[in-house]
């Protein structure tokens, strides 16, 4: 199944955190907090400005990005998690 998001939203795969720390110490899946990296997936066209002009997304099909905690919806597709959300939500792009 291919997605395609509308105007200026992107589909993120998130990232898992480590399970590790560095000490050694296991992290179980109870204490472990939602992720807030991820890949950018899909992206839209970009938003429309209010004289009708078509603002293009800065963000592109393979940035790893950094997001609020609680940024975007979260959606199952084929059985793999991912968010869809504005890129107003993504706060840097990762290198």
């Amino acid at each position: 199944m291919t997605i395609k998001p509308l105007d200026d939203r992107l589909l993120v795969e998130p990232v898992e955190e480590q399970t590790k720390t560095a000490s050694g110490l296991y992290i179980p899946d109870t204490a472990k907090e939602k992720p807030m990296q991820g890949e950018v997936v899909a992206v839209g066209k970009g938003r429309v400005a209010d004289d009708g002009k078509l603002i293009p997304m800065n963000l592109k099909v393979g940035d790893k990005v950094l997001y609020g905690k609680y940024a975007g919806t979260e959606v199952n597709i084929d059985g793999d998690e991912y968010l869809i959300m504005r890129e107003s939500d993504v706060f840097a792009i990762i290198n």
